[in-house]
């Protein structure tokens, strides 16, 4: 895996972080360790978050010299800029390198839950779009096949470590619109919303102004490519996006 990202390094944790010391006690001992960084868009800094979050569980690996890390990364995490929140993915993964652990980094396209979002604006007949097209095939990939390849990695590390692409089944938009509207038993109006509407429409949802012009990044990231699958291997996964959404419209799990 490439290691020479130009993005900024992660503020280093204090000596005396309690989320760093817990953390460390927590996996001190063991073969190997899951991680991820959960996104908060309703923070004030995303960058600064991410830092915190980075140096805390970074700072953990090297303390407690766990010898293998999982950790769930995006596609154009190889990227230091221009991916809005995918960026601090980016230093995560310099940052558990520079550990000396051994790193794999699951790096998935998008998350067929992300539906789940849209199921209120869906149940009023609405389907809307951040994109340039809703016709462009994207893969997209179920949450519990993560889990299934996580637990997988945990148990056969690579000798070496390594970014691998998760890659699901492929659905554009538009028929990710019709599935929801059959699981709600109503057609959809699929509303494909221009650029410049991106981040109106984001702080009208109730992001605040720093956390839609980043997701209005990633969207644009997205449909220039920055996001592709460029890792230097790839597993396949196959759970339907109806069997994600049949799953979100009955609540039997969260969005």
């Amino acid at each position: 895996m490439p290691r020479n990202g130009s993005g900024r390094a992660p503020r280093p944790a204090s000596s005396t972080s309690p989320d760093r010391r817990a953390l460390q006690r927590a996996i001190e001992g063991c073969d190997g360790f899951f991680a991820l960084l959960p996104f908060d868009l309703t923070v004030d800094d995303l960058d600064a978050y991410a830092d915190v979050i980075t140096a805390s569980v970074a700072g953990a690996v090297a303390d407690s010299g766990v010898p293998h890390v999982v950790m769930l990364s995006a596609g154009g995490a190889d990227l230091a800029e221009g991916t809005g929140p995918i960026s601090g993915l980016h230093r995560m993964e310099q940052a558990l390198w520079s550990t000396g652990t051994v790193l794999t980094a699951l790096r998935s396209g998008h998350f067929q839950e992300k539906v789940g979002d849209l199921i209120e604006a869906a149940r009023a007949g609405v389907y809307p779009v951040f994109a340039a097209s809703a016709d462009i095939p994207v893969p997209m990939v179920a949450t519990r096949d993560l889990g299934v390849a996580a637990a997988r990695a945990l148990r056969s590390p690579d000798a070496a470590g390594a970014a691998i692409d998760v890659r699901g089944p492929a659905y554009s938009e538009r028929e990710v619109a019709r599935v929801l509207g059959s699981a709600l038993g109503r057609e959809l109006d699929v509303v494909v919303l221009p650029e410049d509407a991106w981040v109106p429409a984001l702080t009208d949802a109730g992001f605040r102004p720093h956390a839609a012009e980043s997701l209005a990044a990633l969207y644009r990231a997205d449909a220039s490519g920055l996001l592709a699958p460029r890792a230097e291997r790839a597993i396949d996964v196959d759970t339907p996006i109806e069997t994600t959404i049949a799953a979100l419209v009955k609540g039997r799990i969260a969005a």
